[in-house]
């Protein structure tokens, strides 16, 4: 029985002995793997950091092309409200050009019916059958219509009818 207790005693210590071994080895696995986790550990917080920065430089970036955009925004818009402004006086100036003519062209229309309403009605006759009938047409409107009617009869039946037909239109 003394065998048998020392064989036990003496199993149960190789045992012991084994069960150290192992646990020995799984903290030597431990530690190697924890290193291993500390250094993935350090990458990522680098990465960490270096995508901080990036995201930090971007809204830099972006906040400086976005006050750049509004500057520009707002040099065109003066820009806009200049060619407005120009526009505007341009137009004003066509209207006030165009009035102006127009008040030539009456002046010049009744200067003209004046020199035809003095004229004798065959010589006006005349010269009013030479011209471009639209011209023509123009100047017997200006006319009163007992001047045209006198102008008419010494004019040429055919002329006169042209004439006659521009007049209505």
């Amino acid at each position: 029985m003394r065998l048998f207790l020392s064989f036990l005693l003496l199993y149960s210590s190789l045992s012991a002995l084994e069960r150290s071994d192992k646990l020995f080895e799984c903290t030597e696995i431990f530690k190697a793997r924890k290193s291993e986790l500390l250094v993935e550990l350090e990458r990522i917080d680098e990465q960490k950091q270096s995508l901080e920065a990036l995201k930090t430089a971007t809204e830099e970036l972006l906040r400086k092309k976005e006050a750049k955009l509004a500057q520009q925004e707002k040099e065109v818009e003066q820009k806009l409200q200049e060619v407005s402004k120009k526009e505007a006086s341009v137009k004003k100036m066509l209207a006030e050009n165009k009035k102006l003519l127009e008040e030539l062209k009456a002046t010049k229309m009744s200067k003209i019916a004046q020199t035809f309403a003095k004229m004798k009605a065959g010589s006006a006759a005349g010269v009013l059958s030479d011209m471009e009938p639209t011209e023509a047409a123009a100047i017997l409107q200006s006319l009163k219509p007992k001047v045209v009617g006198k102008i008419f009869s010494k004019m040429d039946p055919q002329k006169a009818s042209e004439l006659t037909l521009l007049l209505t239109k």
